[in-house]
């Protein structure tokens, strides 16, 4: 699988124009990067997976995975644009080529941004097929009507792709039959049927709760088949667990090298603490982690690319790569001692953005529970 050297190094030079500082500053403020996301739109990174035809680069997952690596590996935050990544599958690889035809072009070039994924609801959690957010054909419209939650980014989104119930669920059917994907333009939504609120969380991540109160939203903007929207966002899963992945072994290499730099140049009773081996060997084993963790996400990669199903490898790549990060986290900071907790040194604020991946967008128990029941053949536990 290619390395992708000079991608990795021309997004390592687009984010040394934003250094720590910038990051603090928009911590502190809770507010979203967008001078951040415009370059990285203006560079083309964010439409590397939109082919050509549409204004894209057409390149291969492993590509956009060198990206949000190289992100987090800097310092920076791909949390704010990710999405964008793995959302705009399920429009390229199910929407119509109407649908392409507006959107993706407009995408590449930024001047839409498909960042919002309205599916989680406050009561259905993971549990996607009890969602209980409705769209009742009326017309030539759907009629919109429910709530999501952690919809992150709906206020620095144009789009948002919505699962809501097109069909109510009736004895015998699947929980997951009868759920549609349907595009939102929130610049026509917000104040006619929608509204946003804002959730304020432990760290910067510009997440939402979103409100549907009768929202009209056009028939034609129904993608694929209706009743088939859980498939299609299924579909799109596995990319955004290896994406995700790819950035928790960024963050791990953030960790891992600061650990190592202030191991070495911090000198205590006459001697660097990084000779001792109470520093050196908890830096060593999250290193080892993070190398073990990024081996399991090319794996994932190459099976993706192959046009395969990944599902455990892309499973455990998350969970393996959330793991590394969080080690390495830890590490760090105990590395630093007291400094690690200081905002100069990025350490807190890094730690903070890398414990969500524990939780989001699965959980690592959730993935425990995959692996148990459809790899290892394992009773079903829920």
């Amino acid at each position: 699988m290619e390395h992708y050297q000079d991608i990795r190094d021309a997004v390592a030079r687009l984010c040394a124009r934003f250094p720590g500082e910038y990051w603090r500053a928009l911590d502190r403020d809770m507010a979203y990067p967008g001078e951040f996301v415009g370059a990285l739109t203006e560079a083309g990174w964010l439409s590397i997976l939109i082919p050509e035809a549409y204004g894209g680069s057409g390149l291969p997952l492993s590509a956009a995975a060198a990206v949000l690596e190289e992100i987090q590996r800097a310092g920076c935050n791909g949390g704010a644009c990710h999405a964008q990544m793995y959302t705009m599958g399920t429009l390229l690889r199910h929407g119509s080529e109407a649908q392409k035809q507006q959107y993706l072009s407009k995408i590449a070039t930024g001047e839409l941004r498909l960042q919002a994924f309205g599916v989680t609801e406050p009561t259905s959690g993971t549990d996607t097929g009890a969602l209980k957010t409705t769209a009742r054909l009326d017309g030539d419209h759907f009629v919109v009507k429910g709530q999501k939650i952690w919809t992150s980014r709906a206020e620095h989104s144009d789009l948002m792709l919505l699962l809501a119930r097109t069909t109510p669920l009736k004895d015998g059917m699947k929980k997951t039959d009868g759920l549609s994907v349907l595009i939102v333009d929130m610049r026509e939504a917000v104040g006619n049927g929608l509204t946003i609120r804002p959730i304020r969380t432990m760290m910067n991540h510009a997440t939402t709760e979103v409100f549907f109160d009768d929202l009209r939203v056009p028939a034609e903007n129904l993608i694929g088949e209706e009743g088939k929207g859980f498939r299609y966002i299924l579909s799109g899963m596995n990319a955004e667990r290896i994406l995700i992945a790819a950035e928790c072994v960024g963050d791990a290499k953030w960790f891992i090298e600061k650990a190592s730099i202030y191991a070495k140049e911090r000198h205590v009773f006459g001697r660097a603490i990084g000779q001792n081996q109470g520093i050196q060997f908890p830096i060593a084993r999250a290193y080892a982690n993070m190398r073990a963790a990024e081996l399991m996400v090319r794996e994932a990669l190459n099976l993706y690319e192959a046009g395969k199903n990944p599902g455990a490898e892309a499973n455990m790549a998350k969970m393996l790569a959330a793991d590394a990060s969080n080690e390495a986290a830890n590490v760090c900071i105990q590395t630093h001692g007291g400094f690690g907790f200081a905002e100069e040194y990025d350490v807190e604020r890094k730690f903070r953005e890398t414990r969500l991946y524990q939780v989001a967008p699965i959980s690592t128990n959730l993935i425990l529970s995959y692996l148990s029941e459809h790899v290892l053949g394992l009773p079903r536990s829920y």
